[in-house]
This record gives structure tokens, C-alpha cells and sequence, in this order.
């Protein structure tokens, strides 16, 4: 791991909002006190209430925690298709590759860049991180910067 002195990652995070409420939501960002939520979805809309970006960013911003959408993170159509059918070897076959494109790459590099110094949370959909893309970026953001991952869910908090 290269890393700038001073500029260590501080804490990892991912959390998904399915099956919870934005005071719950809310809650679990403060209370694991996450200072910028990166939301790795492709789309960042919702029709959940508060969950949309501009909603989720105003609403998060309320307790002093910063927004970014890196939409190149984000899981191709294909993927998303495969996660809703409950294909998670597929979904994962597929995220791979999607990471293997410059954009994605480029992303990865940011993405890295924005957690020195941070306690930074990856945000997508799904409510348990075993079904869902966060969990290979967190693996990845692990190797990368030497920090371990807490997975956030409203009222719990648990480790891979």
C-alpha cells in the first residue's frame, strides 16, 4: 500500500437503504460517524422518498456529512438485470468486467483518493452487502488502502 503520510484512510463503510427509513438511514451514517457518502449506484434515482441524489445529498448534508456519485461505479444494466433475478455469480461475472473499463478504473482511482483522510461509506441499494457490487468494492478499497470495512443496515452494524 503507497500512501501519503497523513493521508491514511480512516474508516470504510457501505450501507444500503432498501427496507429502511431516512431517520434510520440517517442514523446509521452519524452514528458511525461517515463524513462523505459515495453512492455507487449507475442511477442515483429512487422511488423511494430521500433516497434520489439530490433528496439523499440534501438530506445527509443536514448532519454534516458530504455527497459524490461516481456513476462509473456503478453496476451495468446486465448486472442489475442479474442482481434483481437473484444471480449474484452473474452479477458478480459481470461487475468484474464492467471494472476492467478505463471509466471504472478512473473511478476506482477517485474513489481511493477520496478515502484518505476520510470515514467514507459506499451507498447502494441493496440491504445486505452479499447481494450487492459494494461488497466487491469494499474488498477492493480494503486491499488498497490496508483499512478494514464495516457493513452499516439501520439499527445494526456488522463486519465481513
Amino acid at each position: 500500500m503507497t500512501t501519503v503520510k497523513g493521508e491514511r484512510a480512516s474508516d470504510l463503510f457501505t450501507i444500503g437503504y432498501e427496507q429502511t427509513t431516512v431517520p434510520a438511514f440517517h442514523a446509521s451514517l452519524t452514528q458511525a460517524r461517515v463524513d462523505l457518502l459515495v453512492d455507487v449506484r449507475a442511477v442515483a434515482a429512487s422511488r423511494r422518498p430521500g433516497f434520489s441524489k439530490t433528496a439523499l445529498a440534501a438530506g445527509i448534508a443536514e448532519h454534516g456529512i458530504a455527497y459524490v456519485h461516481l456513476r462509473a461505479l456503478g453496476t451495468p444494466a446486465e448486472g442489475r438485470m442479474a442482481a434483481r433475478k437473484g444471480d449474484k455469480a452473474a452479477l458478480m461475472r459481470i461487475y468484474n468486467a464492467h471494472l476492467e473499463t478505463p471509466a471504472a478504473r478512473e473511478a476506482l482511482d477517485e474513489l481511493a483518493a477520496l478515502a484518505r483522510g476520510r470515514r467514507l461509506c459506499l451507498l447502494c441499494f441493496e440491504r445486505h452487502v452479499e447481494g450487492c457490487h459494494r461488497l466487491l468494492l469494499s474488498e477492493i478499497m480494503c486491499e488498497r488502502l490496508d483499512v478494514p470495512v464495516t457493513h452499516l443496515m439501520p439499527d445494526q452494524i456488522h463486519r465481513l
